[in-house]
């Protein structure tokens, strides 16, 4: 469990976790009042919601509470702010949007992003002042810790907006630059002294530069503040790192997985670049989606520029953005969550069944990240994606990646995927339109669930993960190249040294892909084996553990008729996974969107194309997990049987 206690200045005040102080939230557009819930508290703690539609050229829109509501900046202008009041209010969970009368914040139809950054101690702080004309200005702010990054805009009249980053000078004196020109780094001899109390900006800009940036006399002001913190259970990182012109490097450091980036190149011209996970961060090729704060244009998409790693982030690309040799790039970086270990298994886990048309939306109620989609009533397969390989997040982007746990295939881009995944939901794809599709629907959860794609090295090592727990099952598969890899099972109940294959119904077998290494709650071990680690070659692995009262990964053996399976559960399981080891058997999966009933329960089979089966009563609810009753149509309970099994309640 992380203590998320402060360290520095404010020190023992508790520390906000990443789920609590930063939002990306895709949302579509009305023309009317909509609420954005993010569970952000805007109006009682304070912070910042920057928005862009995603879809046109169309500005950015700053809206801060220290401010108001309706006041808006545009990163990609110098113009003063101005009002716009379709923005509404700042709610304790979230924001209000109207009726927008000037910028593209909630125009009808149009996919929008908003990020949000909630006021907190070493993460965020936005604080507003009059200039005074007087060289050395110093800004008091509320950080607890000296700001990574800091970003000021002129609001009573046109002006650059002026940055200073830590990644852009020596020690705690930066040179600065700004957010909406595209020019390098040093611009004439700016300087800022930060410390964790205080910014000290100065009004002389050099030669022939206008002092107005920072501290015009009588002139107002807002400015944002991001910290850096290089704690373990820290939020937010900014740095710097040189380019090497190669698409496998340099690699980043950060401690943690990032959900969201922004990133410039301060040695040559280049526009900023902006990226989060949710639009599009993946890990392979054109994954990625990126909009510049410095420009009002479209999203663009289909790129591979980062990819994410448990620890950090690695530049795939020799674009001028990210990566040309020698070139100094700045970034600040946030760390993905949820960091809260849940509680409910309803927020991490959904089951839907849906016969909609396409395009319907979804609901889960919670931002998922991996999803397994199956049409019941056809002989055609489960179909596995997630965030972190790449999905389609708009009504333009169709690039979700999919892997099929019936075959030995590579990963492809197939009609069977879910079309346009949202924050809380996904639309029906044009495939599963008319006919009855079960969707499982995980998030990525400390102690529950973990989704880790790595390339393999062909020499025997250790992968990084961020489950926070040793997984107690493992799914590896191939992504890339090669079409004739198995998904590889590792089970804790049968010991490090077995295997099982996810896309047949073989018995356990005694070969070890996991190196004889039983994983921890950071690492797993791999062989060199290609069939988990072959050089060059792509992975992706899925980590499940027994979270209390959310999830368990158990085994029985099986008694001949019937026989209750205790999860520690008090209301059931609503997903049931059971596979048998010690001779052939289907990964059979239940569900309560199609129904755990007493009586007659149907079931999908994960390692075949066969539609549902429907007449059987092979599981029965029972308040602290399921049953499983011996019928020869899935053998779940076979005397002397030995089984594993995946429940969530």
């Amino acid at each position: 469990m992380l203590t998320n206690k402060l360290t520095g200045a404010g020190a023992g005040a508790d520390k906000a976790y990443i789920e609590d102080v930063f939002s990306t939230y895709l949302y579509t557009g009305t023309g009317a009042a909509q609420t954005i819930n993010n569970g952000i508290d805007l109006a009682g703690k304070g912070g910042m919601v920057w928005l862009k539609d995603r879809q046109y050229d169309g500005e950015h829109g700053l809206f801060d509470t220290a401010r108001g509501a309706t006041k808006a900046l545009q990163s990609h202008l110098t113009a003063a702010q101005i009002t716009e009041n379709g923005f509404v209010s700042f709610n304790s969970n979230g924001f209000t949007l109207g009726n927008p009368s000037e910028i593209n914040i909630n125009t009808p139809s149009r996919n929008t992003v908003a990020w949000t950054f909630r006021k907190a101690p070493k993460f965020f702080d936005v604080v507003t002042y009059t200039g005074n004309g007087v060289n050395g200005r110093t800004i008091n702010h509320s950080l607890g810790v000296a700001p990574g990054m800091v970003i000021i805009k002129r609001t009573d009249a046109s002006e650059n907006w002026g940055v200073f980053h830590r990644g852009n000078g020596t020690g705690n004196a930066w040179t600065g630059f700004s957010i909406n020109l595209t020019s390098a780094g040093t611009q004439g001899t700016a300087q800022s002294t930060v410390t964790d109390t205080t910014v000290n900006v100065t009004d002389i800009w050099g030669a022939g530069n206008s002092p107005a940036w920072f501290n015009s006399n009588g002139a107002t002001y807002v400015a944002y503040l991001f910290a850096h913190d290089t704690d373990t259970d820290g939020l937010i990182q900014c740095g710097s790192y040189t380019g090497n012109g190669s698409t496998t490097g340099p690699t980043v450091t950060l401690g943690w997985e990032p959900q969201y980036l922004l990133v410039k190149n301060t040695t040559s011209t280049a526009n900023w670049v902006e990226m989060d996970s949710m639009r599009g961060m993946a890990v392979g090729s054109g994954g990625d989606s990126i909009l510049y704060p410095n420009l009002s244009n479209a999203e663009s998409n289909g790129y591979d520029f980062v990819d994410p790693t448990a620890t950090g982030f690695n530049i795939t690309t020799t674009s001028n953005l990210y990566n040309t040799s020698g070139n100094t790039y700045i970034y600040m970086a946030i760390r993905r969550g949820p960091m809260k270990t849940p509680t409910d298994g309803t927020k991490v886990f959904k089951p839907i069944s849906s016969n909609q048309a396409v395009g319907t939306e979804n609901t889960t109620g919670f931002s998922f990240d991996t999803q397994i989609c199956t049409i019941r009533t056809l002989d055609d397969g489960s179909f596995w994606m997630d965030r972190l390989r790449g999905v389609s997040t708009s009504n333009s982007n169709d690039g979700t990646r999919t892997l099929a746990s019936f075959n030995t295939n590579a990963e492809s881009v197939s009609e069977q995927s879910s079309r346009y995944w949202s924050n809380t939901g996904f639309q029906t794809p044009q495939r599963n339109t008319g006919y009855s599709t079960v969707y499982h629907s995980f998030k990525r959860a400390p102690g529950f669930f973990d989704v880790v794609c790595y390339t393999g090295t062909g020499v025997a090592r250790t992968v990084n993960h961020n489950l926070g727990v040793a997984p107690e099952l493992m799914i590896v598969k191939m992504r890339s190249p090669e079409t004739t890899r198995d998904w590889n099972v590792y089970a804790a109940p049968l010991g490090n040294t077995k295997t099982l294959y996810l896309n047949t119904t073989n018995a356990a077998i005694n070969y070890s892909f996991w190196n004889s290494t039983t994983p921890t709650s950071s690492v797993f071990s791999i062989v060199s084996a290609p069939e988990v680690n072959g050089n060059g070659s792509t992975y992706v692995a899925y980590l499940f553990a027994s979270c209390p009262g959310v999830s368990k990964v158990g085994s029985y053996t099986g008694n001949g008729s019937s026989q209750t399976i205790n999860c520690g559960f008090t209301a059931g399981a609503r997903f049931v996974l059971i596979k048998r080891t010690n001779s052939t058997g289907d990964w059979y999966v239940w569900d309560t969107a199609r129904g755990i009933v007493t009586g007659n329960d149907p079931h999908l089979s994960l390692n075949t194309t066969a539609a549902e089966v429907t007449t059987d009563d092979t599981i029965d609810p029972a308040s602290s997990g399921f049953i499983v009753n011996q019928v020869a149509a899935t053998n779940v309970n076979v005397s002397g049987g030995s089984y594993i099994y995946l429940a969530i309640a």
